[in-house]
């Protein structure tokens, strides 16, 4: 059974900011947090690599992860719409050619 704990965003960005801007280690931090070393660890490293969007959550995105989504749902109309298109094409070149059959 996992116990997976979940902390707020504001807790993680404090609790890298310790480390970073406050002069604590890590060690020493994650035992006055009660956060294991590893995953202070891990958040100071998240927020020194992006600080201003760092631990977005689930729902928010940054910017450039959202409009790689759109795009790729995008691509996916696109392809649905060509693919649609080739199958009825010999339909319409024997309409084009005035060929017509009837089934």
């Amino acid at each position: 059974m996992s116990s997976k704990k979940s902390y707020p965003r504001y807790f993680r960005i404090e609790a890298a900011r310790l480390t970073t801007e406050r002069g604590h280690s890590i060690a020493e931090a994650s035992r006055s947090l009660g956060v294991e070393y590893r995953i202070l660890r891990r958040w100071r490293q998240q927020s020194s690599d992006d600080p201003g969007h760092s631990f977005p959550g689930k729902s928010r995105l940054k910017a450039t992860d959202e409009e790689l989504r759109r795009l790729k749902r995008k691509l996916d109309r696109v392809k649905e719409e060509r693919d649609s298109l080739k199958k009825s094409w010999p339909a319409l070149r024997r309409i084009r050619d005035g060929i017509s059959v009837h089934l």
